[in-house]
């Protein structure tokens, strides 16, 4: 109906086009949680050997019940994820789907984004209620869904590209960490980025930071399993406040949009580095343009940052709120309001943009 109850004329080719895609939505968001289930209950790993399965052998395999194993097999093969034999009355799970939801740390991994997504539905509630009073709601609020589901979705892109890709595209600073630098990871979350760059460049020390106690927990915990505790320590502290001077290296995964203040971390990541320091920016793939964002990628960011990194900016001092969609040019121009005179795209993924910036 238009806005004085005039109907408007209906293309009802169009409608069912959408409606059809509204019914893979539906489908898909309802996937999800089996998603979440399969994977905390081991089902996807145990049938990563792609090898055909019934699901009273699932079920005895993984200590659940048959007839749920059942019914989520069944899901699972109407979206795709597994395959069925009707004579054999099995199930598999191909070798592509098995690297995406069977294989911890493997390149494709998945099942993370899905523990951040249970996460957004643990807080619709006060994400609801931040739209209605305009104020934020932070990191620590949220489900510990997100930090747990944040931290597995990231690694596997840290071990497919940090010291192999996104290190060697920066001038000068792989040599560096080989032969001693002192580095700060800040926003470090459980720690994922901090241990592995510890784990390549032994010789290197490494100081992570993060406001979220139970994260630097967390990742003290994770550091101590990888014995690389007597060079990397972790510490709970903010991007505008953590210890610390003559930084050769520097480092912000996928936080600085999510920062009250971006400008004024900039500055003092600045204020703590040599002067002939290097800070890695990495920042979700985003183009300048709003609409040229409107593609599967930026579908899932953009409603992350609706449901994250926004209100996580506002919650603090400033609230500048860049966005998971910042692009080029705005990251660029806060780096440079902090300080840095170079700034510059050093490499690229599908889902990451990383940049050098130097004073």
């Amino acid at each position: 109906m238009g806005s004085l109850g005039t109907p408007l004329p209906i293309d009802e080719s169009k409608l069912h086009a959408f409606m059809n895609h509204a019914v893979g939505d539906m489908g898909a968001a309802m996937h999800a949680v089996l998603i979440v289930i399969g994977d905390k209950l081991g089902l996807y790993k145990a049938m990563g050997d792609s090898k055909p399965i019934s699901p009273s052998e699932l079920a005895s395999r993984t200590g659940t019940s048959e007839r749920y194993v059942r019914e989520w097999l069944n899901a699972n093969a109407a979206g795709g994820y597994v395959t069925y034999n009707p004579d054999a009355a099995t199930y598999t799970l191909p070798p592509e789907q098995a690297l995406a939801l069977a294989v911890e740390n493997g390149p494709a991994f998945l099942p993370g984004a899905f523990q951040i997504i249970s996460s957004c539905f643990n807080d619709q509630g006060k994400i609801e209620e931040a739209f209605r009073t305009g104020k934020g709601v932070g990191w620590h609020e949220h489900h510990h869904d997100l930090f747990h589901g944040t931290e597995r979705f990231f690694r596997p892109g840290y071990i497919a590209n940090l010291t192999s890709h996104w290190i060697p595209a920066l001038n000068g600073v792989e040599d560096k960490l080989k032969k001693g630098a002192k580095v700060a990871d800040i926003g470090c979350g459980l720690g994922s980025s901090t241990i592995l760059m510890a784990k390549s460049f032994p010789k290197s020390e490494f100081f992570g930071f993060d406001y979220h106690s139970q994260s630097i927990e967390l990742a003290r915990q994770e550091a101590k399993r990888d014995a690389v505790e007597d060079h990397l320590h972790f510490s709970v502290a903010t991007a505008k406040n953590y210890p610390g001077s003559d930084y050769d290296f520097v480092t912000c995964f996928d936080c600085l949009h999510d920062m009250g203040d971006p400008v004024g971390a900039a500055k003092h990541v600045r204020s703590t580095m040599k002067d002939d320091g290097i800070w890695m920016i990495v920042e979700p793939f985003a183009e300048d343009a709003t609409e040229a964002n409107f593609n599967p990628v930026g579908r899932v960011f953009y409603s992350a940052s609706t449901l994250l990194c926004v209100p996580a900016s506002i919650s603090q001092e400033v609230g500048l709120a860049l966005g998971a969609q910042a692009g080029e040019k705005r990251i660029g121009e806060v780096v440079r309001s902090g300080g840095f005179t170079h700034f510059r795209r050093a490499t690229q993924t599908p889902f990451n943009l990383v940049f050098e910036a130097r004073p």
